[in-house]
C-alpha cells in the first residue's frame, strides 16, 4: 500500500483528529485559520477549537485577488499564476499560526482548505464554481494533508456547490425539541433552519441575498480608506430611500424558492448603480446610500429568514459573521423578527467569526471518516456526499 494512504487510513482510525479549517470569503480581507479537535463522526462529533485567527491580507494581496474575482473578463495567465500562489500565501499564514501557537505541523493530521472563491454561477446561470489555491501546493509548503475544492462535489451530485453550512449545522447545533435558525452574515447571507426534529425532511439551508458586500464595496469606493462601515456610522448619519430600496428589490433571485445560492457576481455595485437608474435616485448621497443598503440587506435576510420559519414562534437565531458586527443591520433584524430570540454562536461554544472555518474543518472530517449516507434526504438540495479532493504533502 501507498505509504500516504495507509498515513490516511491511520488518521481515520484515530478516536480525536487535529484539523486545521481554512476559510477565506467574499471580503477579501484576510485568511481564517482554525485549529479544530475533533472526536468522532456525524451526530456523534464533539469539536473543540483550540485557536483561531484571522491572518489579514495585504492591500497587494487583495490587488492580486481582486483582478480576478467576479468578473466577466479576466487575463488566463493571472488566473493560472494566482492558483498556486495563493495556496503558497496560506501555507506561509497557517505555518506562522503553528509558530505562534507552539503546535507541530506533523502533530496536525488535516488541513480543510476552502481556497479563494473567483466565480459562482448556480444552477439558472450553468451552475458551476470555482475556487482556487491548489491543495497540492498547500499540503507540499505545510507538510500536511490537505483536503480542498470541497464544493465541487456537491454540484457533480446535484448541488449547487453552497451554501454548505448545512451539513456542519446539523452535527454541531441541532437539538431536540428546539426550532433553530443558524445566520451567517458574510458577503452573501445564508441560514440553516432546523426544525425541532431534523429527520423530518423540512430542513432549510439557502442563500438569503446580500449581505456585507454591496456596503463593503461601496464604503471601498466612495469613502476612501474604509473598508466597512464601522459601527454603521455612516448608515446611521443617512435616510433610507424608498424608491431605491423598492428598486433593489426588484430581482428574480428573491422570487425563486429555496434552496438557492448567489454572490457578489449578482449582488455588486453594478447592481446598485442599475437601482439608480431605474429610481432615480443616482444623486443621493453616500450616507442615504449606505443607509439603504443596510436596509436592503436586512430586509431580504429578514424576509427569508420569515419564509424558513413559517410562523413558528420561539425559534432561537443563532447568528455568525462579520454582519453581527453591524449594530444598525442586527436592529433591523430584530425589528422584523419579533418571533425570534437572537442569540450568538459564541454560546454554543463557537467563536461567531471562527464558525465559516470550523464548517470546512467538519466537513474534511466528514471526508476521511463519516458515513455520507448519513444526511441522506434530510434536506433538499443537500446530496449525501462525501466532498473535498485530497492532496499528500509527498
Amino acid at each position: 500500500m501507498n505509504p500516504n494512504l495507509q498515513h490516511l487510513f491511520n488518521i481515520a482510525a484515530k478516536p480525536k483528529r487535529l484539523i486545521i479549517g481554512l476559510m477565506s470569503g467574499t471580503s477579501l480581507d484576510g485568511l481564517d485559520i482554525a485549529l479544530c479537535s475533533v472526536q468522532g463522526n456525524g451526530l456523534t462529533t464533539k469539536l473543540k477549537v483550540l485557536h483561531f485567527e484571522t491572518s489579514t491580507y495585504t492591500e497587494t494581496f487583495k490587488k492580486e485577488i481582486s483582478a480576478v474575482f467576479a468578473k466577466e473578463n479576466i487575463e488566463l495567465e493571472k488566473l493560472c499564476r494566482l492558483n498556486p500562489q495563493i495556496a503558497l500565501q496560506h501555507a506561509a499564514m497557517v505555518n506562522d499560526c503553528l509558530k505562534k501557537w507552539n503546535v507541530n505541523a506533523t502533530d496536525v493530521d488535516l488541513i480543510a482548505s476552502h481556497g479563494q472563491t473567483v466565480y459562482h454561477s448556480p444552477k439558472k446561470d450553468g451552475n458551476s464554481t470555482l475556487q482556487i489555491g491548489d491543495g497540492d501546493h498547500l499540503a507540499v509548503a505545510t507538510g500536511i494533508i490537505t483536503i480542498s475544492d470541497l464544493r465541487q462535489k456537491h454540484i457533480a451530485a446535484g448541488g449547487e456547490g453552497a451554501p454548505l453550512a448545512v451539513y456542519g449545522d446539523i452535527i454541531l447545533f441541532s437539538k431536540e425539541g428546539e426550532g433553530r435558525v443558524l445566520l451567517n452574515i458574510g458577503g452573501i447571507a445564508n441560514c440553516t433552519y432546523l426544525p425541532e426534529r431534523c429527520d423530518d425532511g423540512k430542513i432549510i439551508c439557502t442563500d438569503l441575498g446580500p449581505g456585507n458586500t454591496m456596503m463593503d464595496a461601496f464604503m471601498q469606493k466612495e469613502f476612501p480608506g474604509k473598508y466597512f462601515d464601522e459601527d454603521a456610522a455612516i448608515a446611521r448619519a443617512g435616510k433610507i430611500s424608498e424608491s431605491l430600496l423598492t428598486a433593489l428589490k426588484e430581482n428574480v433571485f428573491f422570487e425563486q424558492p429555496f434552496p438557492k445560492t448567489t454572490g457578489p457576481e449578482l449582488f455588486n455595485l453594478h447592481y446598485l448603480e442599475a437601482a439608480k437608474q431605474k429610481s432615480d435616485t443616482v444623486a443621493l448621497s453616500g450616507e442615504d446610500t449606505m443607509g439603504t443598503l443596510n436596509k436592503f440587506s436586512a430586509n431580504m435576510i429578514a424576509a427569508g429568514i420569515t419564509a424558513c420559519i413559517k410562523n413558528k414562534k420561539g425559534v432561537k437565531l443563532f447568528a455568525s459573521g462579520g454582519g453581527l458586527e453591524n449594530p444598525l443591520l442586527m436592529q433591523h433584524l430584530k425589528e422584523q423578527l419579533p418571533d425570534c430570540s437572537f442569540h450568538s454562536t459564541a454560546e454554543l461554544g463557537i467563536d461567531p467569526a471562527a464558525k465559516e472555518a470550523v464548517l470546512f474543518a467538519l466537513l474534511a472530517n466528514e471526508c476521511v471518516c463519516g458515513d455520507p449516507s448519513f444526511f441522506w434526504n434530510l434536506s433538499e438540495g443537500m446530496p449525501a456526499v462525501s466532498m473535498g479532493k485530497i492532496s499528500f504533502p509527498l
